[in-house]
């Protein structure tokens, strides 16, 4: 055991985004949607198969993005899971929506699919899924709901690149989806995201909205001989200095993703008489996904104390982190929305996971390190 500094995350670069971000000064295009977002517009329609794909500037603009498309008005209820990101509600009560909060699976923390029709009701107008640690939810069932009843399916993939689903790329599957490329995420720019359309419906709308409530994009195209304010937007889009960094990224997914899964793995290795003991619960990644390394997390045994442990690493400086507070128990989740049946799951698993660093980089020391003082603190 040492006392190196191990942060919880470390962005990393490919070497080419300096590179890049030269060549679009160079090329005099600094503006949203020139030649490097085109390129991973493509990328992204090429590997999730979507009818389109538009950059953001980030996941939770092209969440905000999908509540415009699918017309949330006030009193619309989205039925949506406690455990994930603060985005993920926003979104939907920025426009009067009321997020119906369902608990989560204990096997992969992704909502319990089996728990959604007892929460639809006359107002439901869509189910949003959040992928966990890219890890899928069970979504022909969930899909095959949504069909039932009528309603729309978001995919918060913002933890889902390069992760699959019997096949098929998270972000691709439902209506419309959501990427981010935060720079705690796999593949990263700063900032940023992109909204995948998947419905074509919605492609004409989602390019409007994402300008400003302009048909700009139809203009550039020659479709328009002018384009004027069509309906209610912001404006979405990131710049192409931000285009031109995911570019480098995304020239290099196969590879980022490899390299995260190795560490995954080998923090899943080492930690297995661990878990043996009783001590933690390792992830549970079902035999129909393909996740991508993002997350590894422990749960820990109930009889251990989280804060003690949490403020041993901080004193070693690692970054060893606890994840979300589960919105239905927060302040705004409490006024803003609503609960559907019991949240025992969400509660205790909430409190009982611990994160662990993982990023491009990180060195088998590093995770022997982290590993042991784990089993450490835990016995």
């Amino acid at each position: 055991m040492n006392n190196e500094k191990i942060p919880f995350n470390w962005p990393h670069m490919t070497g080419k985004e300096l590179y890049y971000i030269a060549e679009s000064h160079f090329n005099g295009a600094l503006a949203g949607d020139g030649p490097f977002t085109k390129r991973c517009h493509e990328w992204l329609e090429r590997q999730t198969g979507c009818t389109r794909a538009l950059l953001t500037h980030s996941c939770t603009a092209a969440l905000e993005m999908t509540a415009l498309l699918l017309n949330i008005s006030p009193g619309d209820e989205i039925i949506m899971p406690s455990y994930t990101f603060v985005s993920t509600a926003n979104a939907f009560v920025l426009r009067g929506g009321v997020p119906v909060f369902v608990d989560i699976r204990s096997d992969t923390l992704n909502i319990d699919e089996s728990l959604l029709e007892g929460a639809i009701t006359p107002r439901t107008k869509a189910i949003v899924v959040v992928h966990y640690a890219g890890v899928a939810c069970e979504m022909d069932t969930i899909m095959s709901i949504a069909k039932r009843h009528r309603l729309k399916i978001v995919e918060d993939a913002a933890q889902g690149v390069r992760a699959f689903y019997k096949g098929r790329a998270l972000g691709g599957i439902g209506d419309l989806g959501a990427f981010s490329f935060h720079e705690t995420k796999n593949v990263i720019s700063g900032e940023g995201g992109a909204l995948l359309v998947n419905d074509p419906d919605y492609l004409q709308r989602a390019e409007i909205i994402r300008e400003k409530g302009t048909d700009r994009s139809r203009f550039f195209r020659g479709q328009v001989d002018k384009y004027t304010w069509q309906e209610v937007g912001s404006s979405f889009l990131p710049g192409e200095l931000i285009a031109a960094f995911l570019w480098a990224q995304l020239e290099e997914t196969e590879k980022i993703t490899r390299e995260r899964l190795v560490s995954w793995q080998r923090y899943h290795d080492l930690l297995a008489p661990l878990e043996e003991s009783g001590f933690i619960r390792r992830p549970i990644v079902p035999d129909e996904c393909q996740h991508n390394g993002h997350i590894y997390y422990v749960l820990l045994n109930s009889d251990i104390e989280r804060g003690k442990l949490l403020a041993k690493f901080r004193s070693l400086n690692i970054g060893v982190l606890f994840h979300y507070v589960p919105l239905h128990s927060s302040p705004a989740g409490l006024r803003y929305g609503r609960v559907h049946g019991g949240m025992a799951v969400t509660d205790e698993q909430s409190a009982r996971l611990v994160r662990l660093p993982l990023w491009i980089g990180l060195t088998a020391a590093q995770q022997d390190n982290v590993v042991e003082i784990l089993a450490t603190a835990t016995k």
